[in-house]
């Protein structure tokens, strides 16, 4: 356990709308059982598309005391409940106005989803840049009543982790008393399925969703398309003992690099991967032998598994024949930017219950890592490792550990 001097920042609320629920308890029992949360798309027709499947999360519900608002968005409401219900659930709901409340979310492509939507509906805000004068992430935190600094990240799969690492930094420099973290993305829309699936990279398994999704299997053909958010309460470990607030883990370490080689391809050179994951663990102060569990970023692209295999095989040396890693991207599909929040969520799922989530629709393994497939395993979990490795070359990894 880390002492409340040395700057520990931990994790003591989460709030999340995803597609396997939206209450934490529904989320992890879902993740430990290898429910998968993919299905047809039936939001908008998809007949003309080469890949007619996702996860998404249906109807955002409504937090109790949350008015109704004029000219909200989906993304909107979806922010608005995700860093509500996590603030409530660390217990500083009703304190926020007395606390420099800092936000910090990865938010991807919002622009985009407000035109594409605004399109539909027969408007052209698209041409007029004067109509978009606020963010997403300006109009959440008005709405939500915090007074801290407030930042979004576009850093595509990485954004969450990117989010989760600035806000753990803006605690230890004392910006802020208390930072909400993490990332959302509604991205399953038409322009979005589209786009990928003309990029090959969705899988087109459309009469089978439930098995589409097979991250480190020789039968995979392309991720998933996902959606929904997480968000977290980060304070500083001294903090929350004062107030005796329970914690679901501490954010130990970080590391992050770019490679910069495509913007869509994973580098060949597995070098810069490979220098975020160690540089996680150095921050950290922890060696291989000392992970517990692995979620992998791990999509299920033919390329992308291949080349994660070959980053974990080289950081964790001997360690990688028995430390246990799984893609819970099989149960829910690449949520794009909100994938790295997710996956940590999953990696306190494992902590909390001592037993790694599964990777469902692993039947042919085709990598040498010790992969849990099919069902969850019961395991000692104190430090778990999430990484989150996004188009463009932003790598990143974050260290969770038990508290």
């Amino acid at each position: 356990m880390s002492s409340a001097s040395d700057g520990a920042v931990w994790i003591t609320g989460v709030g999340a709308a995803t597609p396997l629920g939206f209450g934490l308890s529904e989320i992890e029992a879902s993740l430990l059982a290898g429910r998968s949360g993919v299905g047809r798309v039936l939001s908008f027709p998809t007949d003309d598309h080469p890949s007619r499947i996702a996860a998404q999360i249906g109807p955002i519900p409504t937090l109790d005391d949350d008015p109704p608002r004029s000219g909200t968005t989906p993304l909107d409401r979806l922010v608005r409940w995700c860093v509500g219900k996590a603030l409530r659930d660390a217990g500083l709901w009703s304190a926020r106005s007395e606390l420099r409340v800092g936000l910090v979310l990865g938010l991807g492509a919002e622009w985009m989803f407000l035109w594409e939507t605004d399109d539909q509906s027969g408007g052209r805000r698209v041409l007029d840049p004067g109509q978009d004068r606020e963010s997403t992430i300006d109009r959440g935190r008005r709405d939500l009543g915090l007074s801290g600094p407030a930042l979004g990240v576009s850093a595509a799969c990485a954004s969450g982790n990117h989010a989760i690492e600035i806000g753990r930094h803006w605690l230890r420099m004392g910006l802020v008393d208390v930072c909400v973290a993490g990332a959302c993305d509604l991205a399953v829309t038409p322009l979005g399925l589209a786009t990928f699936g003309n990029l090959r990279a969705l899988s087109r398994r459309n009469d089978d969703p439930v098995g589409a999704s097979r991250p480190f299997d020789r039968g995979r053909d392309g991720f998933v398309r996902g959606e929904g958010g997480v968000a977290f309460v980060l304070e500083r470990a001294e903090e929350a003992r004062r107030r005796s607030a329970p914690a679901y883990a501490e954010v130990a370490g970080c590391g992050s690099s770019s490679d910069a080689h495509h913007h869509v391809i994973p580098s060949p050179d597995p070098s810069p991967a490979i220098a975020a994951v160690r540089r996680a663990l150095a921050d950290a102060r922890i060696d291989p032998d000392s992970v517990d569990h692995v979620n992998a970023h791990a999509t299920g692209t033919p390329v992308g598994d291949a080349a994660e295999a070959a980053v974990l095989r080289a950081v964790l040396g001997e360690a990688a024949s028995r430390v246990p890693v799984s893609s819970t991207k099989s149960l829910t599909g690449h949520m794009l930017t909100a994938a790295g929040a997710f996956e940590a969520l999953a990696c306190l799922t494992a902590i909390r219950h001592q037993a790694i989530p599964p990777t469902i629709n692993l039947d042919e393994p085709d990598v040498e890592l010790c992969l849990v497939a099919h069902e969850a395993r019961p395991h000692r979990v104190r430090v778990a490792v999430s990484n989150s490795f996004g188009f463009g070359g932003s790598n990143t990894s974050l260290v969770l550990r038990a508290v």
